[in-house]
């Protein structure tokens, strides 16, 4: 009977994805058949964890992190767990062989949101993002090549620049709520009550030479993967060219958004360069 309750445990994982994140949701639709379900489970376990630091305020937040995680590595050594959400993700694990020091690394970052709310140096935020970030799309890169050793260690980095890229991106986008709502601010040697322009041209800078560096990885990713990456990639690059185009106070004013009707001409779009093999 665990069968059903694996498939339960999938289906939980996919009403995650798209009750959290529209955008995020169009793109692993475009993922092959044989790929989709596993990113699902990887998202809907790292969506739960991060409203358990992010969203659940009244609450014991880190018994609950601490419930979470024990949990995991009950799964871990059992194979089991009566969450389906862990279960979900723990079967994905197992079945595309994905390093558990990765999974280590995630929770090791969420836990610092319970309490670290300033980042003072480079160092401490590029580890911070390459727990929270890089080893979610290496997650997701081990399931895209589908145990192709090889070809995953080719990609690893330009993964990893894709993830950090995502997730400065949602940094500048959620400037606003981080800091009002949580007191957290996510970039060194920048005064968020004062965030100048100058701030926003250098880290923006930044974000698009990893973008670069992503786009190289993304042509070589297998034919399975390709479309929904690139998808993503368009829809976080266009959201970035919207906050470029935002004076930095009005980054305390309102959330940059990329409208519906824009994703789809760029869903559009990217369907026909992928088709003429021109990603």
């Amino acid at each position: 009977m665990k069968e059903l309750f694996d498939r339960v445990s999938e289906k939980t994982s996919i009403v995650i994805t798209k009750k959290y994140s529209t955008s995020f949701s169009i793109a692993v639709r475009l993922l092959a058949p044989s790929i989709r379900q596993a990113v699902y489970n990887v998202y809907g376990f790292v969506r739960v964890a991060d409203e358990i630091v992010d969203s659940f305020e009244g609450y014991q937040q880190e018994e609950l992190l601490n419930r979470f995680e024990d949990e995991y590595y009950y799964a871990e050594k059992q194979g089991i767990s009566s969450n389906p959400v862990i279960n979900a993700f723990e079967n994905t694990v197992r079945a595309y062989e994905i390093d558990r020091d990765l999974v280590k690394a995630f929770l090791k970052s969420m836990r610092a949101d319970l309490s670290k709310q300033v980042y003072h140096t480079n160092e401490e935020i590029k580890e911070y993002i390459y727990g929270s970030a890089d080893v979610v799309g290496l997650m997701c890169l081990k399931i895209f090549v589908q145990g192709n050793q090889e070809k995953y260690e080719s990609l690893i980095e330009p993964a990893m620049k894709l993830g950090s890229a995502f997730q400065k991106v949602n940094f500048l986008r959620d400037f606003k709520a981080d800091y009002d709502g949580l007191s957290r601010t996510y970039f060194p040697n920048v005064d968020p009550d004062h965030l100048t322009n100058e701030d926003k041209k250098k880290i923006i800078e930044d974000i698009e030479a990893e973008f670069l560096a992503a786009k190289e990885g993304i042509k070589e990713l297998p034919k399975e993967a390709k479309l929904g990456v690139y998808v993503a990639y368009k829809y976080y690059l266009r959201l970035l060219k919207k906050i470029d185009d935002t004076p930095a106070p009005a980054l305390f004013e309102s959330r940059i958004r990329v409208s519906n009707s824009l994703k789809t001409y760029l869903l559009f779009k990217s369907y026909v360069r992928y088709q003429f093999n021109i990603v």
